[in-house]
């Protein structure tokens, strides 16, 4: 079982705090800095399911809210902001376990905003970026603009996303991979949309899935800091 460590973390330069969360397994061998989506917080169900299959895979998690998830109110932080809070827990989780190779990224918004704030030189020190359900677009309107970032990212990148995700349509979003450098990898989660969910007829369930995400995760963490 992992342990887990409850704090906050301060994000400059608004000096405002919010809380984080350290779930750290004892035979942890990877560190992964979890934001979470858009419309939950670092203790939304979907957030600590995946935060436990990851435990079980020997990746320690270090969870954080942003400004509005943190307050529980609507709406959401200016980029600046959530840039800035990527930033803040990025450098808190290193000082809570300094002992593991670190790894960022997050959920939809969360892998986003971690992914931009490499490509605009605001993190270092990184082994590489874990993005669960990239949002490439929003609902019904496909396109790519979003990817184009990712080429300034350098750092190696892990896209886990499902063949049902209404915001990153699986062809546009190869095709984006494809143009990319070698070091992003596309793993594709059968049957599951953008929250992992799967239709009853696939004969999957969402806790595979997220199984599925964990293995692949721990398995793509170790490769990368191999040697």
């Amino acid at each position: 079982m992992a342990h887990a460590t409850v704090g906050t973390l301060e994000i400059s330069p608004e000096r405002r705090c919010v809380s984080s969360m350290l779930s750290r397994p004892p035979t942890a061998r990877t560190l992964l800095v979890l934001g979470h989506g858009a419309g939950t917080n670092a203790r939304h169900p979907f957030m600590e399911r995946l935060a436990q299959v990851l435990a079980a895979e020997e990746v320690a998690t270090f969870r954080y809210n942003y400004p509005y998830s943190d307050a529980g109110k609507g709406g959401m932080d200016t980029e600046r902001v959530r840039l800035a809070t990527v930033r803040a827990a990025v450098v808190a989780a290193g000082k809570a376990a300094p002992d593991l190779p670190r790894f960022a990224g997050g959920h939809s918004m969360s892998g986003r905003m971690t992914t931009l704030a490499v490509a605009k030189g605001m993190i270092d020190s990184l082994c590489g970026i874990v993005a669960y359900a990239f949002p490439l677009h929003q609902p019904g309107r496909p396109n790519t603009s979003r990817a184009q970032h990712l080429a300034e990212v350098d750092v190696p990148t892990l896209l886990l996303s499902g063949d049902r995700d209404r915001m990153a349509r699986l062809d546009l979003l190869r095709g984006a991979v494809d143009e990319l450098p070698a070091d992003v990898h596309l793993h594709v989660l059968e049957g599951a949309d953008h929250s992992y969910k799967v239709l009853k007829r696939s004969g999957r369930t969402i806790e595979e899935v997220l199984d599925e995400a964990a293995r692949v995760t721990s398995n793509w963490m170790l490769e990368q800091i191999k040697g």
